[in-house]
């Protein structure tokens, strides 16, 4: 039960933190900066919780950890209801604090920094460029994990790595998609804000996921004992 709690409190703070930055901050900090508040939540995570749970904090990476046979299927569905849940308090506690401007603040208009593509959406980029860069920028980003997260891998560094490698994903894509990699970190916010955002939902929880899935796939025949070093 502690791993799933620690689940929780890593995404909700991933969200909270990452998409406080984009929605309430964006304008000030710019892609580079909010590249940086979701890097450094997910380093300070890494260290705080990965010795319970391993801080995944993202269905991705856990179906990635399944795919590369590191996790079994009941722990991977309880892993991914606990980080949904904390993406969505997150959301939930993040629009009340952005309502409480005195000026005002319509989540449905302004948004909590979720996800999107297309017309009307940051940089205006079609689905397909958006279905593209999600899938890759995923794959990269959950085999880094993998990778970095290995018994015979010096842990010490694994969350710097995986945390510089989000800012960098982020700092690169935010005006194409807002940059998910992370089903979770989609559906809570969209889940707030509904509308457009909900609607586009499906393609951030679908392509991520199947990153995570190419990527536990590409983990599993690198590391396998067949794989001679040259």
């Amino acid at each position: 039960m502690k791993k799933y709690v620690c689940e929780i409190l890593g995404t909700f703070t991933l969200v909270f933190i990452g998409c406080g930055a984009a929605a309430l901050g964006g304008d000030i900090l710019g892609q580079l900066g909010i590249g940086f508040a979701f890097g450094s939540a997910i380093v300070a995570m890494a260290y705080a919780i990965g010795p319970i749970s391993g801080c995944h904090v993202n269905p991705a990476a856990s179906i990635g950890m399944f795919v590369a046979g590191r996790m079994n299927f009941r722990e991977l569905i309880a892993y991914i209801i606990s980080q949904s849940l904390g993406a969505f308090i997150a959301a939930a506690i993040l629009a009340m604090i952005a309502q409480g401007r005195i000026v005002g603040y319509d989540v449905t208009v302004i948004g909590l920094g979720q996800n999107g593509w297309g017309a009307g959406y940051l940089g205006g980029y079609k689905v397909i460029a958006s279905i593209l860069f999600e899938l890759v920028a995923s794959f990269i980003f959950i085999t880094v994990i993998l990778q970095s997260t290995r018994d015979e891998v010096p842990k010490q560094f694994a969350g710097l790595a995986i945390g510089i490698t989000l800012a960098a994903l982020v700092a690169f894509g935010f005006q194409i998609t807002g940059t998910s990699v992370n089903p979770a970190r989609s559906l809570g916010p969209a889940l707030i804000v509904g509308g457009k955002a909900l609607s586009q939902v499906w393609m951030f929880l679908i392509v991520p996921s199947l990153g995570g899935v190419l990527a536990g796939m590409f983990s599993r025949y690198i590391n396998s004992a067949e794989s001679g070093a040259i």
